[in-house]
């Protein structure tokens, strides 16, 4: 191994073992940032994980997107076969499914349940026929499937076609604006956490005034003398970020048989999920750069030795 090389390695060790040294010689305020830490990103690991089912909402709902197309109820039994040809036929189109009048009321029945026996009464079914197109896989989107909508609008014997796109739309406005509250108050909570971690790095450069003393006169730079306080906020946040993700998941498989109501209400029957791997190294990563940045700051408002 080179000299500059051993050097690099020893020098390393000395800042890491400087880190470490530094966090046990003020355990209190480097706990207090470390919690502070964790329970900002505890909030936003909140809004991440509602983000992050309700995306998983929209891929799944778009899968299985479908155009169906309602045709008058006076069209013939004969002409069902032309339609589906004609429909077959429309660019990214890989499926036609036809549904009878008989089987539109059957499928109504069944979803509303106990309450079917309601449409026992009925003189005639109220419901037309239709079709049920399906769309290749990259296609599955609302504007792929406006634009086969808008070739099969205006075909005689068509009376209506309809995509779901209000619905989508909605849920796409609702998730926007979750977006927007979650940046919101996660820059409030980063800049809170932020402040505090500052705070506590300045309370140990205070600390360690005599050694910042000693580095100083024999010639180490303010940078060497800065290392080891950075990689102390850098602990810190990473351990605020681990903390926030272990306590999240404590509380969502608490809470999870308690709120299933309202996961219902967001996801429909779309089953919720934790955090995926690249969510829970997003917190884990902002947590580190706010110890790191709030390092970093409380170096650079720290009065020189």
């Amino acid at each position: 191994m080179r000299i500059g090389d051993q050097f690099t390695i020893h020098r390393a060790q000395y800042f890491l073992r400087s880190a470490v040294a530094g966090l046990r010689a003020s355990p209190v305020t480097s706990l207090v940032a470390v919690v502070t830490i964790a329970m900002a990103l505890l909030l936003i690991g909140v809004f991440l994980l509602l983000l992050e089912n309700m995306d998983q909402v929209l891929d799944r709902f778009g899968e299985s997107l479908v155009v169906t197309v309602y045709l008058e109820n006076n069209v013939a039994e004969e002409d069902v076969q032309a339609f589906q040809s004609r429909f077959s036929s429309i660019e990214g189109v890989v499926g036609t499914v036809f549904v009878s009048k008989e089987e539109a009321l059957d499928r109504f029945r069944h979803r509303v349940g106990d309450q079917g026996g309601l449409l026992d009464g009925l003189d005639e079914n109220p419901l037309p026929p239709s079709f049920e197109l399906s769309l290749e896989k990259e296609r599955s989107s609302i504007e792929s499937l406006a634009l086969v909508a808008q070739s099969i609008d205006g075909i005689p014997g068509v009376d209506e076609v309809s995509y779901a796109q209000e619905w989508v739309s909605g849920y796409e406005n609702f998730l926007s604006l979750a977006r927007v509250i979650g940046a919101a108050l996660g820059g409030v909570l980063a800049f809170a956490a932020l402040l505090i971690v500052a705070n506590t790095i300045q309370l140990t450069i205070y600390a360690r005034r005599d050694e910042l003393d000693i580095l100083a006169l024999v010639g180490a730079s303010r940078t060497f003398a800065g290392v080891p306080f950075l990689l102390e906020g850098l602990l810190q946040g990473c351990a605020g970020g681990v903390s926030a993700v272990a306590l999240l998941y404590v509380l969502y498989e608490l809470l999870l048989p308690y709120t299933a109501a309202g996961w219902s209400f967001l996801l429909g029957n779309v089953p919720p999920q934790f955090l995926s791997d690249a969510g829970t190294l997003l917190i884990v990563a902002v947590g580190a750069g706010l110890g790191l940045l709030g390092s970093a700051v409380a170096l650079t408002t720290a009065k020189r030795p």
